[in-house]
C-alpha cells in the first residue's frame, strides 16, 4: 500500500502543480485578454474606417468602370450609325444635282417630237437613268391627291378646286424625292383650300 500511496501522492502533487500552473495562466489570461481587447477596440474603429474607405473606393471604381463601359458602348453605337449614314447618304449631293437633269429630261419628253425613234431612245435613256438612281435609294414622293404634309411637300400656291377635299394636293409643280427615306427635295405643290 505504501507503493500505492506514493503513486497517489506523486499524482496528487503533479495535479496540484498543474493546477497551480493553470491558475497562474488563468490569472494571466484575463489580463492579457483585457489588453488584447483594448488593442482590438482601439484597432476596430480604425479598421472600420479603413474598410469603409476601401468599400467606398471600390464602389467609386466600380461606378467609374460601369460609366466608362456605357460610354464606350454608346460610342460604338454612334460610330456604327455614322458609318451607316455615311454609306446611305454618301451619294446625296450627286443625286441632288442629278435631279435637275431628271427634271430636264421629263420636260424634254413632254414635247412632241417628229422623229419617233429619237423620242423612244430618249425615253429609254431616261428609264435607265431613273433605274440607276432608284437602285441608289432614290424614291419619288407621291403628292398628287395626297394630304398636304409639310415634311414632304412645299406649298407654293393655294386654290379652290371642287375635285379635291380641303388640304389635298391638287397639282405637282416639281417632283420631290427621298434618298434612303430622307427627304432630299420636297415636292413643290399647289394645295386645295
Amino acid at each position: 500500500m505504501s507503493n500505492k500511496e506514493d503513486k497517489t501522492t506523486e499524482r496528487d502533487i503533479k495535479e496540484e502543480e498543474l493546477k497551480e500552473e493553470k491558475g497562474t495562466e488563468e490569472t494571466e489570461k484575463p489580463e492579457e485578454k483585457e489588453t488584447k481587447e483594448e488593442e482590438t477596440e482601439e484597432e476596430k474603429p480604425e479598421e472600420a474606417e479603413e474598410k469603409q474607405k476601401q468599400s467606398e473606393e471600390d464602389e467609386a471604381l466600380n461606378t467609374k468602370y460601369l460609366r466608362l463601359m456605357a460610354d464606350f458602348q454608346n460610342y460604338k453605337r454612334r460610330a456604327e450609325k455614322e458609318k451607316g449614314d455615311t454609306f446611305a447618304y454618301a451619294n446625296e449631293k450627286l443625286v441632288s444635282q442629278l435631279l435637275d437633269v431628271v427634271d430636264s429630261f421629263e420636260r424634254a419628253l413632254q414635247h412632241d417630237c417628229t422623229d419617233e425613234g429619237y423620242a423612244e431612245g430618249m425615253e429609254m435613256i431616261f428609264k435607265q437613268l431613273t433605274g440607276v438612281l432608284e437602285k441608289a435609294g432614290l424614291e419619288e414622293i407621291k403628292a398628287l391627291g395626297e394630304d398636304f404634309d409639310p415634311n414632304f411637300h412645299n406649298a407654293v400656291m393655294m386654290e379652290d378646286n371642287d375635285q379635291y377635299d380641303s388640304g389635298k394636293v391638287t397639282e405637282v409643280m416639281q417632283k420631290g424625292y427621298t434618298l434612303n427615306s430622307k427627304v432630299i427635295r420636297p415636292s413643290m405643290v399647289k394645295v386645295n383650300n
